[in-house]
Order: C-alpha cells, then sequence, then structure tokens
C-alpha cells in the first residue's frame, strides 16, 4: 500500500475558535447538522419536477422514487462509512484523493463544484420569477440580484449564519411537506370531510390504466426524471466538519437517510398520485402539488405552494453557496485550486472560496438571461450527469478506503456497508446501468446530458492527469536534489 500524505489541521477539522487562518471552526450546532441533514434530500426539484415524472409513469412513478432513494441510502451509506472515519470539508473528494489517487479527488471535486455554481444559477432565476410575480416593480434580473447577494452576505458572516438560515428555511420544507402527508393522508383514507371520496382513494393507483399505464419501461424512464432531485444529500457529510462533534453527526445522518427518502419522497408522493389520478389534466397544468392542495379544497393553494417552493430555493441556494466554497476550500488546502481558496477569516470563513463560487454564480445568471438557449443550456446539460458522477467514484472510493481504514485505525469504522463489497459492486453497476440507459433517451434530453458531462468530465480529468505529472515531477526532481545535496555533504 502507498503511503498517503499527512492532512493539515484545517482539512482535517476545524480549528480553535478565534485564531486567525486556522481553518474551518466549530460553528454548527447539532440542531443545525439534524435540519440540514432532514431539509438536504428536500430540494425544490421535488415540488416542480414531480408532475413531469408522474405524467410519464403514472403510478408507477413510486417505483421511479424507490430504485432511486435505494440507491441514494446505499452511496450514503458509503459516503458515511467513510466520513465517519475521517469528517472533512472535502468529504468525497477527499476520499477519492486518497483511495484511487490525486487525479480523482481534483477531478470529482472540481466537477461537484461546477455543479453547484451552476444550480445557483438555477435557483437564483426560480426564486426571482416567484418573488417577480409578488412584486412587478422589481425586474426579475433585480430579484435574482438581490436573493445572491444575501445569501453571500449570510455566508460570508460565519458557518452558524448559514446554520441559522438554513435551520428555519429547511424548518419550513419539512414543517409543509409533513403537513401535507398528513391532511393528504387523511383525504386518502376517507377521513377529511369536504373531499370528494369518489375522487381520492386508493383506486387511483390502480384504475385509469393499471400502475402501470405505460409499462414498466416507463419505471427507467421515470428515474432518469426524479435521480436528479436527490442531489443534496451529501452535504451533512460536508457539513460535519464544521460541526461540534463530526463523527456523531455524520453517523446520525447516514442513519437517517433510510425514513428521510421514505417519508418525504415516497409519503407525498404516495399521496399525490393517490388524491388525484395521474392523468388528471390539472397535475399537467398547476403541478402536482398544487393540483392535490386544489383537491383538498384548500384556498389559494398555487401561492402557497409558491411560498414553499421559494423557501425550497432559497434553502437550496444557501446550501449551495456553503457546498461549493467548502469543496473549493478543500482543493485549495490540497494544492488542486489556487491557495487563497484554503485562506480563513478569524471567524473560519473561506471567504475568497465562497466569493469566488458566488462570482461564477453571477456569470452563470447573465449567462442564463442573455444567453438562455446556447450557452447556459450548454452549463445545464454539462452538469446534469455530475449527480451521477459522484456517487459512482464514493462506489470505487469506499471499496478502497475499507481496506485503508481497516490497516490503519479499525475502530474508526463506527458506520460500515452493508454486504461489502457485493452492495457496493451492485450499486455501482446500477449507476452505470442508469447513465447507459440515459444515452438511449432523446425524448427527455437524457442523451444530450450524458454526453456533454463526459465531456466536460474528460476535459477535467485529463487536466488532472496533466497536474499530476508535472506535481509529480517537481516532487522527484526536489527529492534527488535534496538527496544529492545530502551525499555532498
Amino acid at each position: 500500500m502507498t503511503s498517503q500524505p499527512t492532512m493539515t489541521k484545517a482539512e482535517s477539522g476545524p480549528g480553535s475558535p478565534g485564531e486567525p487562518g486556522s481553518g474551518l471552526q466549530a460553528g454548527l450546532k447539532n440542531r443545525h447538522l439534524s435540519m440540514i441533514a432532514i431539509g438536504g434530500v428536500i430540494g425544490a426539484g421535488l415540488f416542480v419536477g414531480s408532475s413531469s415524472g408522474i405524467a410519464t409513469a403514472g403510478p408507477g412513478i413510486l417505483l421511479s422514487y424507490a430504485l432511486v432513494g435505494t440507491l441514494v441510502v446505499l452511496v450514503m451509506r458509503m459516503l458515511g462509512e467513510m466520513s465517519a472515519a475521517n469528517p472533512t470539508s472535502g468529504s468525497f473528494s477527499a476520499h477519492a484523493d486518497r483511495a484511487l489517487g490525486p487525479w480523482a479527488g481534483f477531478s470529482i471535486g472540481w466537477l461537484y463544484w461546477f455543479f453547484w455554481v451552476v444550480v445557483l444559477a438555477v435557483e437564483a432565476t426560480a426564486g426571482a420569477a416567484i418573488l417577480e410575480g409578488w412584486i412587478p416593480a422589481v425586474p426579475q434580473w433585480g430579484w435574482a440580484l438581490i436573493v445572491m447577494v444575501v445569501l453571500t452576505a449570510t455566508n460570508l458572516a460565519s458557518v452558524g449564519s448559514y446554520g441559522e438560515f438554513e435551520f428555519w428555511f429547511a424548518g419550513i420544507k419539512v414543517v409543509a411537506i409533513a403537513a401535507f402527508i398528513v391532511v393528504g393522508g387523511l383525504a386518502v383514507f376517507g377521513l377529511l370531510p369536504g373531499v370528494d371520496s369518489d375522487q381520492a382513494g386508493l383506486s387511483n393507483l390502480t384504475e385509469h390504466g393499471g400502475f402501470l399505464p405505460n409499462g414498466p419501461g416507463a419505471i427507467l424512464t421515470g428515474v432518469l426524471l426524479v435521480v436528479f432531485s436527490f442531489m443534496g444529500s451529501e452535504i451533512p457529510t460536508l457539513a460535519a466538519g464544521e460541526s461540534e462533534d463530526p463523527q456523531r453527526a455524520v453517523t446520525k445522518a447516514t442513519n437517517s437517510i433510510i425514513w428521510r427518502i421514505a417519508v418525504f419522497y415516497l409519503g407525498s408522493i404516495f399521496v399525490v398520485v393517490a388524491l388525484l389520478p395521474w392523468d388528471s389534466q390539472s397535475i399537467i397544468d398547476k403541478g402536482s402539488y398544487v393540483a392535490a392542495l386544489d383537491s383538498l379544497g384548500i384556498a389559494n393553494a398555487g401561492q402557497i405552494m409558491n411560498f414553499i417552493v421559494l423557501t425550497s430555493v432559497l434553502s437550496c441556494l444557501n446550501s449551495g453557496l456553503y457546498t461549493a466554497s467548502r469543496m473549493a476550500f478543500s482543493l485549495g488546502q490540497r494544492g488542486d485550486a489556487p491557495k487563497a481558496f484554503a485562506r480563513t477569516t478569524a471567524r473560519g470563513v473561506p471567504r475568497t472560496a465562497i466569493l469566488v463560487s458566488v462570482v461564477f454564480g453571477f456569470v452563470a445568471v447573465f449567462f442564463n438571461y442573455k444567453f438562455p438557449d446556447s450557452v447556459f443550456l450548454f452549463l445545464v446539460n454539462s452538469s446534469g450527469a455530475v449527480a451521477l458522477f459522484v456517487w459512482l467514484v464514493i462506489c470505487f472510493s469506499q471499496l478502497r478506503m475499507r481496506k485503508i481504514i481497516k490497516a490503519e485505525a479499525p475502530e474508526k469504522l463506527v458506520v460500515r456497508m452493508w454486504l461489502y463489497p457485493y452492495l457496493t459492486w451492485a450499486a455501482a453497476a446500477l449507476i452505470v446501468f442508469v447513465l447507459g440507459y440515459m444515452l438511449t433517451d432523446t425524448e427527455h434530453n437524457g442523451r444530450t446530458t450524458v454526453l456533454l458531462s463526459l465531456l466536460v468530465a474528460a476535459v477535467v480529468v485529463a487536466v488532472a492527469v496533466v497536474k499530476q505529472k508535472v506535481t509529480g515531477g517537481r516532487r522527484a526532481a526536489d527529492e534527488a536534489a535534496v538527496a544529492g545535496t545530502a551525499g555532498k555533504s
């Protein structure tokens, strides 16, 4: 086994509070981490994008969500094993660096950063559209600018301010979707007065063409439509490095992923397809959750959902900026990004990493307004499959890291991947299958997304390999020079 470089203080964990430039600090409380973990799986994509999945697969979309949810649980279990043993702001990028080589950590770290800065533009635009509808006096670009500036200030203040913001906005999402499941569930089982019992009920799962009205193949198509709404599940493992008890935070987040996906994804989608026929025109016209709220007779359902989506967008923006900056910080720590990215303020805030990330987000917002069908479309498509690339790298990293951890510090294996290595290989095979299936999908832009994402990934990997060779050559030359000097003396 090759020897591995020792991590710096800032990379291996938080610094001491108040010590300037000591690295990231333990500014996140346990309640912050708990809500980040719970809210992290509830993205705006669940509220906005689920209607297309339902229209494609019918009630069978539940199987699509269950399939992707199972995959995410397995991947998070692998990531939890590695992160509990070594909590770090770089998370899977740092693990890949150690398990697979510097080229892997460099590549997946920059691809992940790229994904989130593009997400910043997507979410800022979505939030601005809602706010403009409420206050049209301010143009959409103005709202996008305001939202980005406010969240940048929040992240620059301290990690605690990020955690507090996320605690309350994620809390709104959690309470809203929990209330939706409870009220909708009562209506489905005929326990809510005033709801049309002929329309709502379990019969909607089997009538109107059956559970799989468009055939079993629609399940896989549904997978393509819902897989990206799960991105963000890994954020707690990045945030744990700035918590009071990183190992406990990672372990708790990993163990709770099953019920979080079961309740918030499967639970809420089940309520939607049981309240309304899957082919209801209102689902297509209004969106799945708005249509479901309308069917319950809730007044102003559209505005209520707009508010919930806005909080989800702001939460996603906040987490996206935090996640992108911490990944940039980690890359800077490992020498894969400019050293300035790894510098922190007295409060432990990686200011440069945050500002660089948000500047790219601002540029992407500009492209969205000026070149939506060319430059911005390329950015979105070329980052679209990064989630699957990240999950695949996690699988291969865990296969190696298990052996490294057992050899060096077996007592740190407080979280273990089930049925290692068989389930790890099964998850990797499923990810490869989904990527392959996307190449056959032309109707939902799957082929374009994979090909452009592979193109960008190939460029990043090529840069990583060249960098590794150059760095390795310099290191060898330095070692030879030191050896020669020692020999002469």
